[in-house]
């Protein structure tokens, strides 16, 4: 029999990407939120930089999207959906077929953002067998790209830690990031050179053969390795080069979706439409886990077309695919969206939020900054004590000053609700720049 007397032990949670020998040794501990801000359990107010974890782009507890998740668990709390359905999750994958880029209409629900990817590397692969083009099982990724923990996800990844720690996938090659310091440095939006970097596609299918490679996958913006804009005309090459040698174009849209760079995705923010599309985080706004892999309907018909009557045409999914609980989260996040034209304000935003943070480049240490939409990296110098180090440092200062920001080696990512006033984006940037100066 449980013991509710027992304390609260934190060695039982093995926590995730945690230092978790320093987080218990000096917890920091969320009690409630509401709106911009979260409260610690003795009630001090923090500042809500990164939308959560990306995710929270609507703002804290929101009433309608609470008032949906309550309705739905007194309704229904689960509905299976092998063979069966629920109509909440007909009629969620109705409405974001209306808000995602013409064409991407054909939705297939995971739980998270590393399921979103797996799911859609799995499609790629059944599409390029369903039209006879079995050979086709090469994946390409991007270094200094993040896809999620899944091994399909790792494997197209290029987060360095991850790819040396655990088992990848045979037959993945990697595309060369983005970024040069010395040509890209403060750029304001998508940094002017760099377009180039996406004829190394061109050289991975003269390496391997077109006839191999099934599919490419980038984020239109890489967030969690230090927040990477894409050149101009970058994604327009990529979506060029994929499309005549026949090889799928996915968009890993789990930071970008949902108005983080001012429109509903970032293929819209961004002009270029890919042939799958992978997204979590903001879709339910972090209140119920969800993700989604998104797909041309040439692409679903491809597959359907090819199995034979009566059988299972992909054999892929999760328990919680589509649950009850998440689809009605994601509903009502839709309609706050829509209703407080939040994607616009965003893209209102944006020239404030800009200006605030690049007014941070002449404070000692900060080496680079980058900014799209409402996203921004703050780029340190490392300090004496290793790479990563300052950064976790400022991190821990701004906390303790009320702010919550996210370290990604040295460079701090911001990232914050939608819902953001102007004097809130400028109470962030001075509460950054007093911790970047108090850590020295």
């Amino acid at each position: 029999m449980l013991n509710p007397n027992l304390p609260n032990d934190l060695d039982a949670f093995w926590m995730p990407f945690t230092d978790n020998r320093g987080f218990k040794a000096a917890p920091r501990v969320f009690a409630r939120a509401r709106d911009m801000h979260y409260y610690t359990p003795e009630g001090r107010a923090v500042l809500d930089g990164t939308g959560g974890l990306w995710c929270v782009n609507a703002g804290h507890t929101r009433a309608p999207i609470v008032a949906a998740i309550k309705a739905s668990a007194e309704e229904i709390d689960f509905a299976p959906q092998f063979q069966l359905g629920h109509p909440a999750a007909f009629s969620l994958a109705t409405a974001l077929a209306q808000i995602t880029p013409a064409g991407l209409d054909r939705v297939f629900f995971t739980n998270s953002g590393s399921e979103a990817v797996d799911t859609a590397l799995k499609i790629a692969l059944a599409y390029q067998r369903a039209i006879g083009q079995g050979a086709r099982t090469r994946l390409i990724g991007r270094a200094r790209a993040y896809h999620g923990v899944n091994f399909g996800g790792i494997s197209v990844g290029g987060i360095v830690g991850n790819r040396k720690q655990f088992l990848t996938l045979p037959g993945v090659d990697h595309l060369p990031h983005t970024y040069d310091r010395a040509e890209q440095a403060f750029s304001r939006g998508r940094p002017a050179w760099g377009a180039h970097l996406a004829d190394a596609l061109e050289d991975l299918v003269n390496l391997h053969g077109a006839e191999t490679i099934a599919a490419v996958i980038v984020e239109p913006l890489s967030g969690s390795t230090g927040v990477l804009p894409p050149p101009v005309g970058y994604l327009e090459r990529l979506r060029e080069i994929t499309r005549k040698h026949g090889i799928l174009l996915i968009f890993d849209e789990v930071i970008t979706g949902f108005g983080r760079c001012g429109a509903a995705f970032g293929a819209q923010a961004f002009g270029v439409t890919p042939d799958i599309m992978c997204v979590a985080k903001g879709l339910t706004n972090g209140a119920v886990p969800m993700g989604a892999a998104i797909s041309a309907g040439f692409v679903q018909d491809a597959i359907i077309d090819a199995a034979a009557g009566g059988i299972v045409d992909f054999a892929h999914g999760y328990t919680y695919s589509g649950h009850p609980l998440a689809a009605a989260a994601g509903l009502a996040t839709l309609r706050v969206y829509e209703e407080e034209g939040l994607f616009a304000k965003a893209n209102a935003l944006a020239p404030v939020w800009e200006d605030a943070f690049h007014a941070l480049a002449d404070v000692p240490g900060v080496v680079d900054i980058r900014s799209f939409g409402l996203v921004v990296g703050v780029e340190l110098t490392p300090s004496g004590e290793g790479v990563g180090m300052r950064g976790r440092a400022v991190f821990r200062k701004a906390f303790d000053d009320g702010l919550l920001v996210r370290a990604a080696a040295d460079t701090l990512c911001l990232s914050p609700p939608l819902i953001a006033s102007a004097a809130q984006i400028g109470e962030m940037a001075d509460k950054l720049k007093a911790a970047i100066l108090a850590v020295g």
